[in-house]
Parts: C-alpha cells; sequence; structure tokens
C-alpha cells in the first residue's frame, strides 16, 4: 500500500496503447552510413583544402607579378625622364619634354599602385595561408581519426559544434 509520500505515475501508457510505434528521429529513419557518404566528406574536407591552397598559391603568383611590374614601371619611367633630357639636349619644344615627364610620372603612379596591390596581395596570401592553417588545426585531427576508425561515424552536423 501507498503511505503517502511515495510518488505515483497517474497515465502509463504501453507501445501498442500510444500508436505502436517507438520514436523515430526528426530526420526520418535513421539511415546507415554509405560509401558513397564516407567518399563525399572526404572529398569535401581535401577539397576545401586543395582550394584555399590554391587561392594561397594564386596570391602568391600574383605578389610576384605585381612585384614585377613595379620595377618595370621604374624603369620605364626613369627612361621617359631620361627621354626629357635628351629632348632638351636636342632643343626640342619644351611642349614634348613636358609631356616626357608627364609620362614618367604617370609611370611612377603605376609603380606605386602596383606596391600597394602587391602588399594587397602579400595580406591575401598570409590570411589564406591562416586559413589553412586553422583549417588543419581544427578539423585535420578529426578527419584523420574518422579515417583511422572502424565506426560509423554520425553524418556532418549531428554533432553540434560549439
Amino acid at each position: 500500500m501507498s503511505d503517502g509520500t511515495a510518488i505515483e505515475p497517474t497515465s502509463v501508457q504501453t507501445a501498442a496503447e500510444a500508436g505502436g510505434s517507438a520514436p523515430v528521429p526528426a530526420g526520418g529513419e535513421a539511415e546507415r552510413p554509405t560509401w558513397s557518404g564516407a567518399i563525399f566528406g572526404i572529398l569535401n574536407f581535401v577539397t576545401l583544402a586543395l582550394r584555399i591552397m590554391a587561392l594561397a598559391a594564386a596570391a602568391a603568383i600574383l605578389k610576384e607579378q605585381l612585384h614585377l611590374l613595379k620595377a618595370r614601371m621604374h624603369q620605364d619611367a626613369q627612361r621617359a625622364r631620361r627621354l626629357a633630357g635628351h629632348l632638351a639636349q636636342a632643343g626640342a619644344d619644351a611642349h614634348f619634354q613636358a609631356q616626357a615627364f608627364e609620362v614618367a610620372a604617370a609611370f611612377d603612379r603605376v609603380a606605386e599602385a602596383s606596391g600597394e596591390v602587391a602588399n594587397a596581395a602579400d595580406g591575401m596570401e598570409a590570411d589564406a595561408n591562416g586559413v589553412r592553417d586553422a583549417h588543419q588545426a581544427e578539423y585535420g585531427g578529426i578527419y584523420e581519426a574518422v579515417q583511422a576508425s572502424p565506426y560509423a561515424q554520425p553524418k556532418p552536423g549531428f554533432n553540434r559544434v560549439r
């Protein structure tokens, strides 16, 4: 008998009374891991890493090309100033000398602008390398552990990331 202090259920239903089925996960039936799912996960990880590496490599190539452009523009500006000097020695009209100096100034502006873009590309390369390193640090160990595990792993997104 009950002494009045015990808690007793007021309504208990069996599985047959409640509808005859056990609770189903939110996504419907539980899906079994497949080879295609595993390969898809591997390809996502590797593809993202490769794309980040490609971005870093493209930024490095861009930076090198811009430094070459900067050097070339400085050389061309120096040649334009030298041309203006030759025009002055030859007694050419001052209008043509001024045009040669304007060309030299334009080459210098292009050289400085290409230097600024090269600095931006350098920053992009550093940032891409940082993203790649962070991606590897965050997910590399997980990727390797999943690949080494003989057990089926939960689908991506099943475990909530904090």
